[in-house]
C-alpha cells in the first residue's frame, strides 16, 4: 500500500492561537472557573482535552451562543474561534463574567469587511452554513444581512449588493455561487474571504492523482473537514473516508495496491492523523495522551 500524507494538514493558526488563548487563561487564572461557550475548535478531542484543564465546554446544536451564556453565571467566559456577537459579549458583561475572546484574525476581518459594506449602505448577502456558528456571528451583525446557503435556489437580492462567505466553505461552491449572483446583479461587488488555510488545504486535495482512497481526519462537526471529504469526492476519488480517529479505520476493506491519501481538518490535532497512519503502516500506535494533545 502506498501512503500519501497531503500536505499542508491539520491545524491553522486560528486554532493554535484559540488553542493558547485557553491554556494561557488557565496559567492566568489558576483557580477560577473556565467556560468556553461552545466548542472551542470543532474537535471533540481538543474538548476533552481541555477538560483535562479544567475547562469546560457547553454546546447545544438547538441554542444560540446568547442562549447558551444562561447556563453560565460565574468565572470566566472564552469565546470560540468562530467568532461572537456583540450582542453576546454584552450580555456577558452584564452578568459580570470576565470576556475572553479567541475569534480567529481572519473571521474577524471578514466581519469588518461587512461592517464596512453596511456602514457605505450596501446591501449584504453572506454564503454561509445555516447554524454554524461562524455565519451565527456574522448575521447578528444586522437584521438586513441575507444569508445564502450552497444549494439552494438564489433568492432576490437588493442593491447596491456586497456579496462574501463563511471563511471555511468550498473555494469552487463558492465561486459557483459568486458566478451566479454576478449573472443576476452585475453591478455586485464580491468579497471572497475564505481563508488562506482553507484554501490551500482544499488545493492540495484537488491536486492529488491516482488516488484509490482519501482519508479526513477530523470531526464531522467541522465545515472545513467535511469540505475537504465532499472535494475529494468531487474530484472523483473512488473511496473517501471521513473518520474522526484511527478506531474508525476498517483496515480490512483496503487493498495491497491501493494508493492511500491521508490528509485531516484544521481543527484536528496532529496526534490523530498520526495513528491513522501508523495503522495504516501496520506500525504500532503511540498511545493518545489527552494532557498532551493540546
Amino acid at each position: 500500500m502506498k501512503i500519501i500524507k497531503v500536505q499542508p494538514r491539520g491545524y491553522c493558526k486560528g486554532v493554535v492561537r484559540a488553542i493558547q488563548i485557553a491554556k494561557q487563561t488557565r496559567l492566568e487564572h489558576p483557580d477560577k472557573k473556565i467556560t468556553v461557550l461552545g466548542m472551542l475548535v470543532h474537535n471533540q478531542y481538543v474538548v476533552d482535552a481541555l477538560k483535562c484543564l479544567n475547562i469546560d465546554t457547553i454546546e447545544d446544536k438547538t441554542k444560540s451562543r446568547l442562549e447558551l451564556l444562561d447556563q453560565i453565571d460565574e468565572g470566566i467566559v472564552l469565546f470560540t474561534a468562530h467568532g461572537i456577537a456583540s450582542q453576546v459579549k454584552d450580555k456577558a458583561a452584564a452578568k459580570g463574567l470576565i470576556c475572553v475572546d479567541a475569534s480567529c484574525p481572519d473571521v474577524l476581518s471578514t466581519q469588518a469587511i461587512i461592517k464596512n459594506a453596511l456602514a457605505d449602505g450596501k446591501h449584504v448577502a453572506y454564503i454561509g452554513k445555516k447554524g454554524h456558528p461562524e455565519a451565527e456571528a456574522v448575521l447578528s451583525i444586522s437584521p438586513t444581512i441575507q444569508l445564502i446557503e450552497l444549494h439552494q435556489p438564489l433568492p432576490p437580492l437588493a442593491t447596491p449588493l456586497f456579496v462574501t462567505c463563511q471563511t471555511t466553505m468550498s473555494t469552487s461552491d463558492v465561486l459557483a455561487v459568486f458566478q451566479e449572483i454576478k449573472h443576476a446583479y452585475p453591478q455586485a461587488e464580491i468579497g471572497e474571504e475564505i481563508c488562506n488555510a482553507t484554501r490551500i488545504r482544499q488545493q492540495a486535495v484537488h491536486e492529488l492523482q491516482d488516488v484509490d482512497v482519501l482519508i479526513v481526519v477530523g470531526d464531522k462537526q467541522s465545515n472545513n473537514s467535511t469540505r475537504l471529504a465532499e472535494i475529494g469526492r468531487n474530484h472523483g476519488i473512488p473511496h473517501v473516508l471521513l473518520i474522526d480517529d484511527a478506531s474508525q479505520l476498517d483496515l480490512s476493506v483496503f487493498h495491497d495496491d491501493d494508493v492511500v491519501a491521508v490528509t485531516s481538518g484544521a481543527s484536528t490535532p496532529s496526534q490523530l492523523t498520526a495513528q491513522v497512519i501508523d495503522k495504516l503502516n501496520g506500525e504500532p500506535m503511540k498511545p493518545l495522551d489527552l494532557t498532551r494533545l493540546l
